[in-house]
């Protein structure tokens, strides 16, 4: 059974089949969707859980399903994922996450970025992990650095996945070894 983090606000859980309704309404929002190529149909929102719950049973742990109780059953996800495509930092174990948007400015992508961050480096021992999204996402960038993560722009990318001249194909990446997490790991 996959891991299930609590936080003082939060749990981290498997994903549950009453999540797939919320879940698509999240990605087909244009403003949740605004730093992604596409928003998704019900048919792709499905199968990235699909997706997520194989890396879950592989692994054991990944991007979990994010429980705000007693407020919402589902707010987002958050979690650690093994990057699938090839990149000058891969292979590596990227942190992500995202809301629903009546959750967003509130903390709790923060807090469910942390435990995540916390398990990764504590529980699995990993060396370091990255996270990256295109420039213009300036909130997800301010979490990666108030967790703590790095950024060199040496290491910044072209996104395999997005074809050449795409708009969103540049990418920053931010880092965070173990190291760095024992001596800067912040609390909720």
């Amino acid at each position: 059974m996959p891991q299930r983090i609590h936080t003082p606000r939060l749990v981290l859980r498997p994903w549950q089949p009453a999540d797939a309704e919320p879940f698509a309404a999240m990605n087909a929002n244009p403003e949740v969707m605004k730093h992604f190529p596409a928003r998704l149909s019900r048919l792709e929102s499905d199968a990235m859980i699909e997706r997520m719950v194989y890396h879950m049973d592989v692994n054991g742990w990944g991007l979990w399903s994010i429980e705000a109780p007693n407020i919402a059953p589902f707010i987002g996800f958050c979690g650690l994922w093994t990057v699938s495509f090839e990149a000058p930092f891969t292979p590596a174990v990227e942190i992500g996450w995202r809301l629903a948007r009546p959750y967003w400015g509130k903390g709790y992508a923060f807090e469910a970025a942390q435990a995540a961050m916390n398990f990764g480096f504590e529980t699995l021992g990993l060396d370091e992990i990255v996270s990256f999204t295109i420039p213009a996402n300036i909130r997800s960038w301010h979490l990666m650095e108030r967790l703590g993560m790095t950024h060199n722009p040496a290491d910044d990318f072209e996104h395999p996945r997005l074809p050449e001249g795409h708009p969103m194909r540049w990418h920053v990446l931010y880092r965070k070894t173990h190291e760095q997490h024992t001596a800067f790991s912040p609390t909720f």
